[in-house]
């Protein structure tokens, strides 16, 4: 399929050390980065990164010798020495029991909030998960449903809201809870999408929404984000922000912390989600921190969780959040600095291919048309032309059809592959 072959190892899990070059025929795989190196403090995310062996659910989406996959939204860099140091000494230790939640976790989440963001954080709004933002989303849901004691055929069920294109988690984690959920399409401007204005349908159960957004990687402005709290408290409506994505802003660029960003009387409306798993590439040891300024809600929640079998702290899940908000700050910078250069030679390169402009971390959003790709099946056009795995438009909704999601966290040298075979797609020529 493709003139650059990348390495192979015998448990079929491709990576990626080898994009230099091709090894001579059969030459032996090229040897795993030592620890001292994949813990050097230069941080250099040029260098290939190998993840043969680790079981990478990225990396088994390519399927073919040489693809590179670009679908699925985790980085092919290596996470902060920090986690990878604070795991080796706790894991020395022996004492592998039950664990309870350390209350300064969540004054160092707030500080991290006041060093990152400048807002100010009230300790106790925060809820230290062992689970990932998907999980505690789900068991939010749960809680918030109205009519607990199941569903009224004499009352309609207030929906769910979320905009389309939207992560399409969302729609899974609504039909899992059997709450009703519906669409709302993203007007877009000059500079890509704008969050829906206008009254919203109500009453409404909860308004959804992924900030910064994925799969544009758009930062909402705080003005429309204001706004839509304000629209969602009409219609009766707990407003989720989930922003995993949000401590990857690129210089330029200000996150709205949405608990923080909403007129102070509608705080108690407000649910913010986070986790260091996008920030600092550790999303395989699920981890999160909620937001939750409402105490009643808070207790609510937390009893919920309980019922699943999860309580606030974890051994893991600990060590891996306070090593990451403690001391990852110089990574994330340098990190930071890496995706947005790797934005800007895409986006160039791309052009009008690019639906809304992306101001944070490492997703791009194409319109497969402008591409010179079938919109109907674009990804298969794609991953055939190029040898680059994507994901589809459509697992993001109906706003989402002929659309394509590429992540680009990824090595300068695998960058400078890619950036080749996208000149197979011959942008230059115009389409209809």
């Amino acid at each position: 399929m493709t003139d650059d072959s990348f390495q192979r190892t015998d448990d079929s899990f491709r990576n990626l050390s080898s994009v230099s070059g091709s090894p001579a025929p059969g030459a032996a795989p090229a040897a795993s980065p030592s620890p001292s190196l994949a813990l050097s403090p230069a941080f250099d995310f040029d260098a290939p990164f190998d993840r043969a062996g680790t079981g990478s659910s990225k990396w088994a989406r390519a399927t073919a010798p040489g693809v590179i996959p670009m679908g699925l939204a985790d980085m092919d860099l290596p996470a902060p020495p920090a986690v990878a140091e604070a795991l080796e000494r706790r894991a020395r230790h022996r004492a592998y029991g039950y664990t309870v939640c350390d209350p300064a976790g969540r004054t160092l989440v707030a500080d991290w909030y006041r060093a990152r963001h400048g807002v100010e954080v009230d300790p106790d709004w925060v809820l230290l998960l062992p689970c990932g933002p998907r999980t505690a989303l789900r068991v939010l849901l749960e809680t918030i449903r109205p009519e607990a004691g199941g569903h009224r055929p004499d009352r309609p069920q207030a929906p769910v809201l979320f905009p389309t294109p939207e992560w399409g988690g969302f729609a899974q984690l609504c039909r899992a809870a059997r709450l009703d959920h519906l669409e709302l399409p993203l007007p877009t401007g000059p500079d890509g999408y704008r969050l829906p204005d206008g009254p919203l349908p109500r009453p409404a159960t909860a308004v959804l929404l992924s900030s910064p957004h994925n799969p544009s990687a758009r930062v909402w402005p705080a003005a429309e984000l204001h706004a839509l709290a304000e629209r969602a408290a009409e219609a009766d409506a707990l407003l989720v922000s989930d922003e995993v994505h949000g401590d990857l802003t690129h210089p330029g660029h200000v996150h709205p912390v949405a608990a923080t960003t909403v007129d102070p009387a509608l705080r108690h409306r407000v649910v913010t989600l986070n986790s260091v798993g996008k920030t600092f590439n550790c999303s395989g040891i699920p981890s999160s921190f909620a937001l939750v300024p409402d105490p009643g809600l808070r207790a609510r929640l937390t009893d919920a969780l309980a019922g699943y079998g999860l309580w606030e702290g974890g051994l893991l899940e600990q060590t891996v959040q306070q090593a990451a908000l403690r001391e990852g700050g110089p990574w994330l910078d340098a990190l930071l600095a890496h995706l947005a250069a790797a934005r800007t030679r895409l986006t160039e390169r791309l052009g009008a291919a690019v639906r809304s402009a992306p101001h944070s971390s490492y997703l791009l959003w194409l319109d497969a048309a402008a591409l010179g790709l079938p919109p109907a099946n674009a990804r298969q056009a794609l991953l055939e032309r190029c040898g680059l795995e994507s994901s589809d438009g459509a697992d993001f909704g109906p706003g989402g059809r002929g659309s394509l999601r590429l992540n680009y966290a990824l090595p300068g040298r695998v960058l400078d592959t890619v950036l080749t075979r996208l000149d197979r797609l011959d942008l230059d020529r115009p389409h209809p």
